[in-house]
């Protein structure tokens, strides 16, 4: 009922087929670990698998502000996956868990701890409206649970277009400083 492992004649163990495996905790949090990482390598395209409905919201937000290009999604009649155009805008983007209840009264609060400043970054949320950014839950005077956030620095804004990759200009920056 299992199958016996062996090493170069040192050892030997039996593999059980119901041995516990790792499980996914969080699709959301997979997906925005691979869009920074791949940002920080200066990647133009990442995969994202699997897809939700959740994922794919949270999507839409980051492209409604542009972080994000455009993205595809592949139905592959498994979990499907997520084909997502990057243009070097997001510095960090994170899943905040648990998913805090916040009312409207505290979403200037939220932002204080999670953003670097309140022109930049978006926090986003699932209300009874759907999912949206912070600002669009402030113009509807609804709360709801925080999903995650996202942002960029206004440093890797402002000097984004003036030399040719992303890296020569932050070195520069740190140089010119």
């Amino acid at each position: 009922a299992g199958i016996w492992v062996c090493g170069n004649g040192s050892w030997c163990r039996q593999v059980h087929a119901y041995e516990p495996m790792m499980t996914r905790v969080s699709v959301l949090n997979d997906a925005l670990v691979s869009i920074c990482n791949a940002e920080r390598r200066g990647k133009r395209q990442v995969l994202i698998r699997p897809s939700s409905k959740v994922v794919i919201k949270f999507l839409q937000v980051m492209m409604k502000h542009g972080y994000i290009g455009e993205f595809e999604v592949v139905d592959d009649h498994r979990a499907g996956k997520i084909v997502v155009e990057l243009n070097g805008r997001i510095n960090k983007c994170g899943v905040i868990s648990p998913r805090f209840d916040i009312k409207v009264v505290d979403v200037e609060k939220w932002i204080q701890n999670l953003l670097p400043s309140r022109q930049f970054g978006v926090l986003v949320l699932t209300t009874s409206y759907g999912i949206m950014d912070h600002e669009e839950a402030k113009r509807k005077d609804t709360g709801g649970k925080i999903l995650g956030f996202f942002y960029e620095t206004g440093l890797k804004k402002a000097l984004h277009g003036v030399t040719g990759t992303r890296k020569k200009t932050h070195h520069r920056l740190l140089i010119w400083q």
